[in-house]
């Protein structure tokens, strides 16, 4: 298959709905700050003759791929490789002040699982990779290597959960001492040699170690607690933002930087709310919105997902 018939964009129709207001307009500019393979990027261009999009990706590859599914769109499309952390750096590069939508799509791409080379995968062996930019320095080899047992059981702990990340962490600095660890299969039976049976039977056990390990190479929750606030900040009044999670600690992020948007500022106790503290943000759904039942059966990778969107209602102060 080719690359762009192997993803298929999760809530791809209601990610359109809550952007239509905002980027429906002549004038209208989209950031996707997660481009991927642009296949909401694509759908919303289509939809939306007007519309300009600047995309943000990391990843060289998707980059590549998006650019050439995206070139029959012309000058309405600009490619940025970058962290998503640097959207106000990449819009002023392009003299953008402020935008009407913006939409993230969080975690790791199809590109990314799907290329067995990539090492993402705890159920293919490959190198012990996992960047998502391929050229930054920070693999999930070095870490491995470098990284103390205290080190590696933190980023277990507050990365992927895990329970068992202290005896996890021992074991792979016993490990190392007698051979590199270098390929993703060594790494999983590391693992899977000391975790009891009944674990084992309520998923793999790899699954958590690895999602922390790749946090850490790609620094996805600092970058995110970052991303957030400056992407509201590019957001003009009436401009929407949406954005796409797949797990907890990356939800809890948006969470919080959404919820402080939308709330006042006011003291406590005060008789008259001033205009400076009105919240900024309105929230468009409640909670979270999950994919539907048909979607996941569709789309596997939408099992996770947990949507949430709100409305820039006021100027910052």
């Amino acid at each position: 298959m080719v690359d762009n018939q192997i993803h298929t964009p999760v809530m791809l129709e209601r990610t359109v709905e809550l952007l239509t207001p905002a980027v429906s307009h002549p004038g209208a500019v989209l950031v996707d700050a997660t481009l991927g393979m642009a296949g909401h990027a694509e759908a919303l261009l289509q939809r939306f003759p007007e519309l300009v999009l600047v995309g943000l990706d990391r990843d060289t590859d998707a980059l590549a791929i998006a650019g050439e599914r995206l070139a029959p769109f012309g000058d309405r499309v600009h490619l940025v490789h970058t962290v998503y952390d640097q959207v106000e750096e990449s819009l002023d590069s392009l003299g953008i002040a402020q935008v009407s939508g913006i939409l993230f799509d969080l975690g790791v791409s199809s590109l990314q699982l799907d290329r067995v080379e990539r090492g993402f995968s705890y159920s293919k062996d490959a190198p012990l990779d996992m960047r998502m930019d391929a050229t930054s320095p920070l693999t999930a080899e070095r870490i491995l290597a470098d990284y103390s047992e205290s080190e590696l059981r933190r980023i277990f702990w507050e990365f992927g959960e895990e329970r068992l990340a202290q005896r996890y962490a021992k074991k792979i600095v016993e490990s190392r001492e007698a051979k590199p660890l270098t390929r993703s299969a060594e790494l999983v039976e590391i693992i899977t040699a000391v975790t009891p049976v009944a674990i084992q039977r309520n998923g793999h056990p790899a699954k958590r170690v690895f999602q922390a390990l790749r946090i850490e190479v790609n620094q996805e929750l600092s970058v995110l607690e970052r991303a957030i606030p400056a992407a509201i900040r590019s957001l003009a009044v009436d401009g929407r933002i949406v954005v796409l999670a797949y797990q907890s600690l990356e939800d809890r992020i948006v969470k919080r930087a959404l919820a402080k948007a939308s709330s006042s500022t006011a003291p406590a106790g005060l008789p008259i709310e001033l205009p400076e503290h009105r919240a900024e943000l309105r929230l468009l759904v409640r909670g979270a919105e999950l994919a539907s039942d048909d979607e996941k059966a569709a789309n596997p990778r939408s099992t996770p997902v947990r949507l949430r969107a709100a409305e820039r209602i006021r100027k910052a102060a």
